[in-house]
């Protein structure tokens, strides 16, 4: 098995595209093979719409893979616009507070050229080996076993807070017309039925609802750029405050930069968060039909959403709302609380009310809430899937194999469900609630850049092993675009953001003392995350890999080295410009 041709690049032992990954040698199923068996021929069953659709499917053995009806226009909207959420509208106002627009506009350029150097790695092994359900799997076989069950781990648990947070957030943004705080825990439980109602419907109704809510958010940032751009050239309606040139005022007065390097720190943490959810697209390419055909086209998409959404959108931000503007904060001009909860405070709905376009601050608000909405529906997905994979090698309780009929990995699906109930704490009485939901989101806070890390980190070991073994980078089918070299760039930042947390968290931003609470309120994530490590070395008994002991044959992707190699004669006979553009977009 891995016996490498080195002329055309094929393993003769590695896996074709329909098949699913093993691991520690374990050969997998042919999901043809189990289609064959599983697959009911009533429409209700295969789609989850029956009782019998939640019985045990029969798979075979060897690892699961869930159903694959993801279609490229799913994994293209995904990777564009899937994890768009609060932290990009409504982390956004209380970042450009701290930190003013030009450290919110750095701190996502740096968050942006970190992720598109995670993504791209991501893209290149997942191509090479297959995802199938978690992307901690190339912790285990790159980097240390213990390590990746403390990355699996990791995930799911910032997946499984994060849910409650998500819902949170949509009962409040609701308060932005109905201000009665009574009715909170009200759209808390609709939110919560709603999101475990389209998870019946497994991936596909994930797939599709993440489809139709980034369109709908693409549409409207690149309508919201284009009133921006009108505004800041003074083009604004004359019952606004845009009806004379705006052009950089905002970067004078009250200045570019707020609180200092503090200041500029702490806007890592909202942009990091805001980024969260990025590498979903590497779990959503495993439920496609064709992930090496796929895969790399989303995999560019995210230049987009990164210069669209995050770069260019905070941009026009910080050049209309000035960063000591008390609405930031949820107040008014003199202080007083606002009714609408955070969104009142999203920067996007002030440009609406602050350019007196009637009704648009409205239609952002609406945004904002289908944006939040669709962040609950990523958290199901990537905390079940992921925790499903890890049950599946051994890492989790095996009650969580269980793959229903129409594909659906219930038992997990199930846990993170769940854990929506938490955002129930958030109206406990006597304002404990806040306390007690600012303890539970310390454990997500700094989680996914561990994950991002060591997407990173995974890829530089697998280079190193790679050439070590004597192949070649002809072999690999999608190359990220900067190699080692990005990879390391992501990796650093990923450490840098780290620091900066804690330099801020040590010396908040807004003068007050540190204590040993608002620490680890910021930093929770990482003495978490260290703890999950320690478990999993005791549990496993494994440590570091040396290069010489990482597998790079087994259970490789079988590929049509033909077709690739004839498609890579005609990317170079290409223009320059035109070979350029391919491997970014």
């Amino acid at each position: 098995m891995g016996v490498v041709d080195q002329e055309k690049g094929a393993s003769s032992g590695s896996l074709a595209p329909e098949e699913v990954g093993g691991i520690h040698g374990v050969p997998p199923p042919k999901l043809d093979a189990v289609a064959e068996v599983e697959r009911d021929p009533n429409f209700w069953t295969r789609n989850g719409l029956n009782a019998e659709s939640f019985k045990k499917r029969f798979y075979g053995p060897g690892i699961v893979e869930m159903e694959r009806p993801m279609q490229p226009r799913h994994l293209h909207m995904i990777a564009i616009g899937g994890s768009i959420g609060a932290g990009f509208f409504v982390g956004s106002g209380k970042a450009l507070q701290k930190g003013g627009p030009a450290s919110l506009f750095l701190d996502f350029l740096i968050i942006g050229i970190m992720m598109f150097n995670v993504v791209h790695a991501l893209g290149e092994l997942a191509v090479m080996y297959p995802v199938s359900g978690g992307f901690y799997t190339y912790s285990t076989r790159f980097i240390d076993p213990s390590w990746g069950f403390a990355m699996g781990w990791n995930y799911v648990m910032q997946w499984a807070i994060v849910l409650p947070f998500e819902l949170t957030v949509c009962a409040i943004t609701i308060q932005y017309w109905d201000s009665d705080p009574d009715h909170v825990s009200i759209y808390i439980a609709v939110f919560l039925v709603l999101i475990t109602s389209i998870s019946i419907f497994g991936a596909l109704g994930y797939a599709e609802e993440e489809f139709w809510s980034s369109m709908f958010k693409l549409i409207m940032t690149v309508i919201f750029i284009i009133i921006a751009f009108v505004c800041v050239l003074g083009g604004g309606p004359s019952r606004g405050r845009y009806d004379t040139y705006q052009g950089a005022h905002t970067w004078y007065d009250p200045g570019a930069f707020n609180n200092g390097f503090s200041g500029f720190c702490s806007v890592f943490v909202t942009a990091a968060f805001a980024f969260s959810g990025t590498e979903l697209v590497g779990l959503a390419a495993a439920e496609s039909k064709n992930p090496v055909k796929n895969l790399p086209g989303a995999v560019k998409q995210v230049f987009w959403r990164i210069t669209l959404f995050y770069i260019l959108g905070l941009f026009f931000v910080g050049l209309l709302i000035p960063s000591d503007d008390p609405r930031l904060l949820g107040a008014d001009e003199n202080g007083n609380a606002l009714e609408g909860g955070d969104s009142a405070a999203s920067p996007f709905v002030l440009v609406g009310n602050y350019a007196g376009l009637k009704g648009f601050d409205h239609v952002m608000n609406c945004v904002i809430l289908v944006s939040v909405m669709s962040i609950g529906m990523s958290c199901v997905y990537g905390g079940s899937r992921t925790l499903t994979a890890m049950a599946q090698t051994g890492y989790a309780p095996q009650i969580f194999t269980y793959i229903d009929k129409s594909g659906r990995p219930l038992w997990s699906t199930l846990v993170i469900v769940v854990f929506g109930l938490l955002a129930f704490i958030k109206v406990a009485p006597n304002g404990k609630g806040d306390e007690i939901f600012d303890w539970l989101l310390a454990l997500s806070g700094l989680a996914a850049l561990f994950t991002w890390g060591s997407i990173c980190f995974a890829h530089i070991r697998f280079r190193s092993a790679w050439k070590r073994q004597g192949h070649t980078l002809d072999e690999i089918p999608f190359r990220a675009v900067f190699g080692v070299a990005g990879s390391w760039v992501g990796f650093i930042l990923c450490i840098l953001v780290f620091i900066a947390t804690v330099y801020s968290s040590l010396d908040p931003p807004d003068g007050s003392p540190a204590t040993a609470e608002s620490f680890f309120i910021s930093c929770l994530a990482i003495p978490v995350a260290l703890a999950f490590w320690i478990a999993g070395f005791f549990w496993k008994k494994t440590g570091w890999l040396r290069v010489d002991q990482i597998d790079v044959d087994s259970n490789r992707r079988e590929l049509d080295w033909d077709a690739i190699n004839a498609y890579r004669q005609e990317v170079a006979s290409w223009p320059a410009w035109k070979r350029l553009a391919h491997h970014f977009f």
